[in-house]
């Protein structure tokens, strides 16, 4: 696992592209300049790892587009040391943002291979996050409960009601909510049955899958 200089200049100068997109978070930015991209993607693509675009991982799933993680990220306005649940571990590439956002991680994956390959991987980077599990997004982690932050990285077709449950009063879930395409939601937690909602532009995920394999 080979992390060059010239890996170096290139998360470099995509740090810039997505600044130039939006991105205003320092931490975020860092983050985006810090984390190896190269190595969480097969090595067929490593020249192009560097590229503001999503690629093909295991499972038909994908490793997002930076943008979109930086987006995310940025949304969550995540403090050290907040309790964050990460819905969709994948790759681990936006684990390793939400651990380089100095977050305490929870993480659930369905995927099964794509889990087992996760879980040894990260730590191999010195990323772990407090927690990662098997099992079914939709539920979220009741036992682990209540989150100051909860991140969806797949397209949920509907907002699953465990995970407004989870959240903290002053709490954050961002979502993304549609079939084929999806809008952006952000949901605040602002008493025991009150959430705040806000609605940005149209995103594409892959589909957020109910019931583990």
């Amino acid at each position: 696992m080979k992390d060059t200089l010239k890996h170096q200049g290139l998360r470099n100068q995509l740090a810039k592209v997505v600044a130039e997109k939006g991105i205003t978070d320092k931490n975020v930015l860092a983050a985006i300049a810090k984390i190896p991209r190269h190595l969480f993607l097969d090595s067929s693509f490593e020249d192009f790892a560097y590229q503001d675009k999503a690629f093909p991982i295991l499972a038909d799933q994908t490793i997002s587009q930076p943008y979109t993680v930086a987006f995310q990220s940025q949304l969550l306005e995540i403090q050290a040391g907040q309790k964050v649940l990460e819905i969709g571990t994948g790759s681990g590439y936006q684990t390793a943002m939400l651990l380089e956002l100095k977050a305490e991680v929870y993480t659930i994956e369905r995927q099964n291979e794509l889990f087992k390959k996760t879980k040894l991987f990260l730590p191999k980077l010195g990323y772990r996050p407090k927690y990662m599990s098997f099992g079914d997004g939709y539920k979220g982690l009741p036992e682990y409960a209540p989150f100051d932050k909860i991140i969806v990285t797949a397209g949920a077709p509907y907002v699953p009601k465990a995970l407004l449950a989870q959240l903290n009063i002053g709490g954050v879930l961002v979502i993304p909510v549609g079939d084929t395409t999806q809008i952006m939601h952000i949901y605040k937690r602002t008493g025991v049955k009150s959430f705040e909602k806000q609605e940005l532009g149209e995103c594409k995920f892959v589909p957020m899958l109910e019931k583990k394999n």
